[in-house]
C-alpha cells in the first residue's frame, strides 16, 4: 500500500537562492527491513536549522506562492557547493506510529516509535527498522520526538570527559534544552558541571533543576568567578555551543589561571595541566578568537559532533546510551516545548523567524497532523 504526503525541502540553486517548499512525495511499500512511520512530532533543533536555512540571509526572506526564498551571500556559496541544485529533506529526528512494516520488521507494525535519520519534517517517513526505537508503553510521540540528538549528545559529553580523564565539565549556552539535560545527567552521575549563561533568567532555569555552578558571562566579575569555580571543581574540559567570539578563549584562560594557582615554581610555558575546548555549535558565526599568551601550551581546541563520536565509540556505547534514554525519557531527557506548529506553519514567515531566533527557553515542535 502506497502512502502520499508532504515533505519539507530546502534547495539552493545555482544563482545563490535558497528555497523552502513542501513537496508531495509517494512512499511505496517498505522493504523487508523497513517501516513507514506516520510522523506525529518532530523537534526543531539548532542542528536542523543548518540544513533548513544554511548560510542564507534572513533579511532577504520573500514569499513566492507556496514557497519561501532567501539569498545566500556570494562569499558563503563555496561552503555549500556540494548541495547546490539538490532538493534536501529536513528534520533529524521525530516520532510517530508505524503504519506499514516489512517482513523482518513486522513486530513494529502499529507501534509508536522514535526515529533518527533525517526527513522528519514530513507526513510520513520510510526508514530502516534499525533507525527506529519502540517507545515505552504509555509514552506519547511528543515524549519520544527528541530522544536522540540532545539526549545522546549530553551522554556523549559526559562519556568524552570521563574517558579522557577530566573530573568536571564546563558548558556554554547552558540553559538550552540540551544544557538542562546535561545538568540533570551530571547531577545523577555525580559529575561537577559549570554552566555559563547570558542572563539572570537563564541562570534561574538551571538553578531550578539543582545546578550548583551557574555563571552569567555578562557579569562584571564573571572571569574571577569562573576561575574560582574551576579551582573548586577541577574542570579541564569545556563544550562550547557559541563557537565565535572570545568566550572559548576566556574559558581556556580561566582554566590556566586556576592551574597556575597550584604551581610551586615558575614555568615559562605555563602550567602542565592539559585543557580541552570542544566547539560543537555556531550560535555565534563570527571568527573564534584566542589570546594564546595567557593559556600556556598545554591545551587543545577541536570540534565535537555527535555522529562521529558515536561511530568512534562503537555500537555497545550507542546501545547503552539509547537504553538509558528509554529508561529516563520523561525525567532526565524530557524535552519541554513552548509551541507546537503544523507542518505548513513551518513555512509561515513569522513562525520561521521565531524558531530561527533560537531563543533560550523556546523550543518548537512540528506536528504534521495539525496541518
Amino acid at each position: 500500500m502506497a502512502f502520499t504526503g508532504r515533505e519539507l525541502r530546502s534547495t539552493i540553486d545555482e544563482d545563490g537562492r535558497l528555497v523552502l517548499s513542501l513537496e508531495e512525495v509517494t512512499y511505496d511499500d517498505p522493504a523487508d527491513d523497513e517501516v513507514i512511520v506516520r510522523i506525529e512530532a518532530a523537534p526543531i533543533n539548532p542542528s536542523d536549522l543548518g540544513l533548513l536555512i544554511g548560510p542564507a540571509d534572513m533579511a532577504t526572506l520573500k514569499v513566492e506562492g507556496d514557497t519561501l526564498t532567501f539569498d545566500v551571500p556570494q562569499q558563503a556559496l563555496s561552503s555549500v557547493k556540494a548541495r547546490i541544485g539538490q532538493s534536501l529533506p529536513v528534520g533529524n529526528e521525530g516520532a510517530g506510529t508505524v503504519v506499514a512494516a516489512g517482513r523482518n520488521a513486522a513486530a513494529l507494525d502499529g507501534k509508536r516509535v522514535g526515529m533518527i535519520g533525517g526527513a522528519a519534517y514530513a507526513d510520513y517517513r520510510r526508514i530502516k527498522a534499525r533507525e527506529v526505537v519502540a517507545l515505552p508503553e504509555g509514552a506519547s510521540a511528543r515524549d519520544g520526538a527528541a530522544m536522540f540528538v540532545n539526549p545522546l549528545t549530553a551522554q556523549g559529553f559526559v562519556e568524552t570527559a570521563l574517558s579522557e580523564g577530566h573530573k568536571a565539565i564546563i558548558h556554554t549556552a547552558a540553559a538550552s534544552n540540551l544544557g538542562q539535560m546535561l545538568q540533570k545527567l551530571c547531577l545523577a552521575d555525580g559529575v561537577p558541571l559549570i554552566n555559563i549563561v547570558r542572563s539572570p533568567e537563564q541562570a534561574e532555569i538551571l538553578r531550578a533543576i539543582g545546578a550548583t555552578y551557574v555563571l552569567n558571562s555578562k557579569d562584571a566579575d564573571f572571569a574571577e568567578r569562573l576561575v574560582d569555580a574551576i579551582v573548586e571543581t577541577g574542570a579541564t574540559v569545556a563544550f562550547d555551543a557559541i563557537g565565535g567570539g572570545t568566550l572559548g578563549g576566556e574559558i581556556l584562560m580561566a582554566m590556566e589561571q586556576a592551574a597556575v594557582r597550584t604551581m610551586t615554581e615558575y614555568n615559562r610555558y605555563g602550567s602542565t595541566t592539559f585543557k580541552q575546548l570542544y566547539v560543537y555549535g555556531m550560535l555565534d558565526t563570527s571568527p573564534t578568537i584566542l589570546d594564546r599568551g595567557p593559556i600556556g601550551f598545554q591545551w587543545s581546541m577541536s570540534g565535537w559532533l555527535l555522529f562521529p563520536f558515536l561511530q568512534k565509540a562503537g555500537d555497545a556505547v550507542a546501545q547503552r546510551f539509547r537504553a538509558r534514554v528509554l529508561d529516563e525519557l520523561t525525567t532526565t531527557f524530557a524535552s519541554p516545548y513552548t509551541r507546537t506548529i503544523g507542518l505548513a506553519e513551518a513555512l509561515d514567515p513569522d513562525v520561521l523567524r521565531a524558531y530561527v531566533r533560537k531563543a533560550t527557553g523556546e523550543k518548537f515542535l512540528i506536528d504534521p497532523t495539525q496541518g
